[in-house]
């Protein structure tokens, strides 16, 4: 039988998961970041799952010479060196499938609110005040909805804005990004040009880091709402907090943001934190797009699957 290590915490129903495809686990979301190395070298395991703990690196690695899977709990794999999987002959499976759908719903919930000032009005009634025409919103229906990124995330959006009314134009520097109904393909230039809405669906990687900037902000001939459910690390937020300043931002829905262990904000990030809290048309959550009871046990789901898959192609 094959085994498994899982360092992370994870839903209840992953060792039947994966006793039902030969894959004995052991759970261990016990163990901190400094002692998974031991744990690999402990015992030759053929599979590791992590969500988040620590960065799957070279040098962990060589503590599992026995690996032939990673398994990364969710869509992003930004904490994972996928050259030196590679190098060591390591598969990476990752599960955006589990979780699409409600990031998919949690964006259109983010952009209501953006819109329709919910956040902000639900504070002012439990402070006292009454402000209906302070809180007059704007309506999804007929605006031109952006997405940079068209993958699992940006079309399971895409899907969900399609009762709204609105255009929906998708950009992906991929080539091989496949179209479909729910949204139209475009050049970066073109949805700068059309985009009333910017929602952002990349993951994060070396060449993301900041990619939505001062350059791109500007480069929008409407004012523009921006959404980020994807990695707080794509989108430089000492830009956002002068183009809120400007109006060339309306207001902005963050669920991610660059660094989300506030009690370690350095003081540069901590006084752009502190403006962007401060407007009042800046909505946070605390990177729960897609964070459902429902997607907590999906994610176990497509794992299994893909493991599976994995091990029938590699069988002997």
């Amino acid at each position: 039988m094959k085994t498994c290590l899982c360092i992370d915490e994870m839903h209840p129903s992953l060792p039947d998961m994966l006793a039902e495809i030969g894959v004995q686990l052991h759970y261990r979301p016990d163990l901190t970041a400094a002692e998974v190395p031991a744990a690999l070298a402990a015992h030759h395991y053929d599979g590791l799952m992590v969500r988040s703990k620590l960065r799957i690196t070279a040098a962990l690695l060589a503590h599992g010479p026995a690996l032939r899977w990673v398994a990364r709990a969710g869509a992003g794999v930004d904490n994972i060196d996928e050259e030196a999987l590679a190098a060591a002959n390591v598969t990476l499976l990752n599960a955006p499938e589990g979780n699409q759908d409600a990031v998919g719903e949690f964006a259109v919930g983010l952009l209501l609110s953006v819109l329709r000032n919910i956040g902000r009005a639900d504070r002012e009634v439990r402070a006292g005040q009454w402000r209906r025409e302070a809180n007059r919103g704007e309506e999804v229906g007929g605006k031109v909805i952006g997405l940079i990124g068209y993958g699992h995330m940006g079309k399971a959006f895409a899907r969900r804005l399609e009762g709204f009314g609105c255009t929906v134009l998708a950009y992906d520097h991929d080539p091989n990004c496949a179209p479909d109904q729910f949204a139209t393909l475009v050049s970066l230039a073109e949805l700068q040009q059309r985009a009333e809405v910017l929602s952002l669906h990349i993951p994060y990687s070396a060449a993301n880091h900041h990619v939505v900037n001062e350059e791109m902000l500007t480069g929008f001939r409407n004012a523009i709402w921006l959404l980020n459910t994807a990695r707080g690390e794509v989108l430089d937020h000492a830009a956002l907090v002068r183009q809120l300043a400007a109006g060339q931002v309306r207001g902005a829905g963050l669920d991610v943001l660059e660094n989300e262990k506030l009690a370690t904000l350095t003081p540069t990030q901590r006084a752009t934190f502190d403006t962007l809290e401060a407007d009042p048309n800046v909505l946070f959550t605390p990177h729960i797009g897609g964070w459902t009871y429902q997607s907590y046990h999906r994610i176990n789901e497509v794992l299994a699957r893909k493991i599976h898959d994995f091990l029938r192609r590699h069988a002997g």
